[in-house]
């Protein structure tokens, strides 16, 4: 599911709701302009089991929606408000959409330096491996007396022997950064490591937390449901920190959360500064922390692809200068054979 589409269906939905069709009728609608895909068999079952007769609580239960949706559109029915709900996720998803699409966005230029590094790295190993040591069996020992060689020569042999040192560890780096693209669990793990996508995350929790108490939702049931949702060990257990000390009876959130260390003091603070009003002070924090995540994945930015971009100029100068110069002593070898004289 996009979250963009998804926002977008939400808005669409709301305003049919508000011209005064029916539920399952505005569902027809919208399926009718839908891709066909997940989404749009979902839609359309939860349409087909409401105009059967089925009650949305049933009906939402056997289908495949994110359960952070469904409880709301069972609190705006219930509160006989489903348009402004529909709206509220509408904006919800719309701004996780906008804030993770361009942490993303950020972060294609760095790994696509470190893969085209690794890449020349590659090529230089290959060039030297068959190229020059196959092709025309480049290699010093025993034909050449190492004494001959210059001092540079002699002392980069150590590297021109060992020349997939270089590669070798450019692909351990982009193995590392592929895991982290593609394996889930990895970055459940990193998103909440690296700066930038810690503020991200943090954002992503607040507005979770604000929308649920916006929707009704009392803020035992937002937080019981937030650590069913977040896939995060850590968090959750914080979040089930939380939830004990609310069944305690605890009242102020920052007596709530006290010794929480994944949201940090300033977390804890934005939050407590609205009062009584935590649906405000979630949505403050929100989007304090989403200013701060795109600030900090900006300076990520500037200050990781500088470097990647001076990495690639390294493995570039280091193995092209090394197999220049071990290619020119040969040239000079050879010149050296053909030579009588020896340039005398």
């Amino acid at each position: 599911m996009k979250q963009d589409e998804f926002a977008f269906l939400n808005q669409q939905l709301a305003a049919m709701l508000r011209d005064g069709i029916p539920l399952e009728g505005a569902l027809r609608r919208l399926c009718q302009d839908l891709r066909r895909g997940p989404l749009r068999t979902e839609l359309e079952k939860l349409g087909a089991d409401l105009a059967m007769g089925t009650p949305l609580e049933k009906a939402l239960a056997d289908r495949q929606l994110p359960e952070l949706y469904q409880r709301l559109l069972l609190v705006g029915a219930k509160g006989n408000d489903m348009p402004g709900v529909l709206n509220l996720l509408a904006d919800y998803y719309q701004r996780q959409h906008n804030l993770w699409t361009r942490l993303q966005g950020l972060m294609v230029y760095p790994v696509i330096v470190l893969f085209a590094a690794f890449g020349v790295s590659l090529l230089f190993y290959e060039m030297w491996g068959r190229l020059l040591t196959k092709t025309f069996g480049l290699t010093f020992g025993g034909w050449i007396d190492q004494a001959q060689l210059p001092a540079f020569t002699r002392a980069t042999q150590p590297l021109m022997e060992n020349l997939w040192i270089f590669p070798t560890l450019l692909g351990l780096l982009c193995v590392a950064a592929g895991l982290l693209l593609w394996l889930p669990g990895w970055r459940q793990q990193a998103r909440w490591q690296l700066p930038a996508f810690r503020e991200a995350s943090l954002a992503h929790a607040s507005a979770t937390l604000g929308l649920l108490l916006k929707g009704g939702l009392s803020l035992p049931e937002a937080v019981g449901l937030l650590e069913r949702l977040e896939p995060n060990a850590k968090i959750r257990r914080e979040l089930g920190g939380w939830s004990r000390n609310l069944a305690a009876g605890v009242a102020k959130f920052s007596a709530v959360a006290a010794g929480s260390r994944m949201f940090p003091p300033l977390f804890v603070w934005l939050v407590s500064s609205a009062g009584e009003d935590l649906a405000a002070g979630f949505q403050y924090a929100a989007e304090i922390y989403q200013g701060r995540a795109v600030h900090r994945a900006e300076v990520l930015l500037y200050a990781a692809l500088p470097f990647m971009v001076l990495l690639l100029a390294v493995v570039v100068l280091s193995q092209g200068g090394l197999l220049i110069n071990e290619f020119l002593v040969f040239i000079t070898f050879l010149n050296g054979i053909g030579d009588p004289s020896g340039g005398r």
